[in-house]
C-alpha cells in the first residue's frame, strides 16, 4: 500500500518530511516533487534501494540514474578530480534545473552510474526535495517518476497512474513549475557537452560558463549498440500509449480533420491556443479533440503542459493524435526533444503522411 503525503511546497512541515526521510533511510522508494518533474527516489548509496526504481519502472539497467544533492559540499564525496571552475559553476545555477556529468567517486553504486566512470548529479531547486535530502542524508537517486518510456509526472493524478500500490511513499506537492527535466550538460569535456536539453536553456548555461558544444543529433535517439551516458539519450521517453505524429505544418491539421471525416475516425490534434483558435474559425472538427498546449508565444508554458497533454490524449477516444511543431531556439529545443522522442520521430510531411497516419 502506498502511503500518500500532501507536503506544503512554500513551508514544508518538518514532521512529514522526518517521515518520508525515514522510508529513504530504511531503503524504501518514495516520489517527489522538484521544480521540473516529480522524481521516483531511494538511497543513492544503496544499490539495493536502487536497485527497486528500475524494477518499478522497468527501466533498462544501462540507463544511468541522476543522484540529487541538497548542497555543493556533497560533490566531494560522489566525485573525483572536480576542479575550482566545475565547483564555480555549480555555485551559480544550483539550485536549478541543470544535471551535471562529473567523474564518478568509487563510491557511488555501480547500478547508479549503469557502470560508466561518470555520475549525474544536481541540486534540485524544489524546498520539498531539498528538506526530505537533508533530511535523509544522503544522496537520492531519482529518476522521472513514471512506467518507463510513459510521460514524466508533473502532478499527482498521473503519479497515481504509474505507481499507486508499487511504491512506499508519494509526496504531493502540487504541480511542478517547468513540466519537463532537468539540461543534462557533460562536464568532463572541454569544452562542456550537452547531452540532453532541458529546462534551462542553452543560452541560460552559456552566460555563466562560455560556449558549450550542442550536438547536431541532440533530438536523435541513440541506436541500439550506443552507450547511454545520461538519462534520455537512447531510448523511447516520455510516449503516450497511443500513437502521435508531429506535424511539420500546421497547415495540415485543415488535412487531418477532412480524412478523419471521410474515414470517420476519431482523432486529436495537440496544438497552441492560437492554432485552437484557427482550426475553430476555418475547420470541420467534427471528428477532431483538441488538446491545448499553451499560449503559443509563451513556449515556457507549452513545455509545463506538455506531458500532461500526452496523458489526456489516453484519455480521450481518438485513435492517435498530431501535434503541432515549435520553433527550437531556447526552450523550444528542449519542447521538441520531448516532441520527436513521444512520437519515435514520426513526422508528417505532406497530405499523404497524414492520411497513411490516420488509416494505419
Amino acid at each position: 500500500m502506498t502511503l500518500i503525503l500532501k507536503i506544503d511546497p512554500i513551508n514544508p512541515e518538518k514532521e512529514l518530511i522526518i517521515a518520508a526521510a525515514k522510508v529513504i533511510k530504511e531503503g524504501g522508494t518514495v516520489v517527489f516533487p522538484t521544480e521540473t518533474v516529480y522524481g521516483l527516489g531511494a538511497n543513492g548509496l544503496d544499490s539495493e534501494a536502487c536497485k527497486r526504481i528500475f524494477e518499478i519502472k522497468g527501466r533498462p539497467r544501462d540507463n544511468p540514474l541522476i543522484l540529487h544533492i541538497s548542497g555543493i559540499n556533497s560533490l566531494y564525496n560522489l566525485t573525483v578530480d572536480t576542479d575550482r571552475r566545475l565547483l564555480d559553476f555549480a555555485k551559480k545555477v544550483w539550485p536549478g534545473p541543470i544535471t551535471m556529468l562529473f567523474k564518478a567517486d568509487p563510491k557511488v553504486p555501480r547500478i547508479v552510474t549503469a557502470g560508466l566512470p561518470t555520475v549525474a548529479i544536481r541540486c534540485p531547486a524544489n524546498k520539498i526535495a531539498l528538506s526530505l535530502i537533508e533530511e535523509s542524508g544522503t544522496p537520492i537517486a531519482a529518476p522521472s517518476a513514471n512506467i518507463s518510456t510513459k510521460p514524466s509526472t508533473t502532478r499527482l493524478k498521473h503519479i497515481l497512474q504509474d505507481l499507486d500500490g508499487k511504491v512506499d511513499m508519494i509526496i504531493d506537492g502540487g504541480q511542478t513549475t517547468f513540466g519537463v527535466e532537468s539540461t543534462i550538460i557533460d562536464m568532463t569535456t572541454t569544452p562542456p557537452r550537452l547531452l540532453r536539453p532541458g529546462a534551462l536553456t542553452v543560452d541560460e548555461i552559456e552566460k555563466h560558463i562560455g560556449n558549450i558544444i550542442v550536438p547536431k543529433t541532440i533530438n536523435q535517439k541513440l541506436i541500439d549498440n550506443e552507450t547511454a551516458i545520461a538519462p534520455g539519450m537512447k531510448y523511447k521517453h516520455y510516449a503516450p500509449d497511443k500513437r502521435l505524429v508531429l506535424v511539420s505544418n500546421k497547415d495540415l491539421f485543415a488535412e487531418a480533420a477532412v480524412v478523419a471525416k471521410e474515414r470517420q475516425e476519431k482523432i486529436a490534434i495537440l496544438c497552441s491556443s492560437q492554432t485552437a483558435k484557427e482550426l475553430r474559425e476555418s475547420t470541420d472538427l467534427q471528428n477532431i479533440t483538441l488538446i491545448i498546449l499553451g499560449n503559443g508565444d509563451n513556449l515556457y508554458e507549452i513545455a509545463s503542459n506538455l506531458f500532461d497533454a500526452f496523458r489526456t490524449l489516453d484519455d480521450t477516444k481518438a485513435k492517435l493524435g498530431f501535434i503541432q511543431g515549435f520553433d527550437e531556439r531556447g526552450i523550444g529545443l528542449t519542447i521538441m526533444n520531448r516532441i520527436l522522442k513521444a512520437t519515435g520521430n514520426s513526422v508528417a510531411k505532406d497530405p499523404d503522411d497524414i492520411a497513411d497516419a490516420i488509416i494505419m
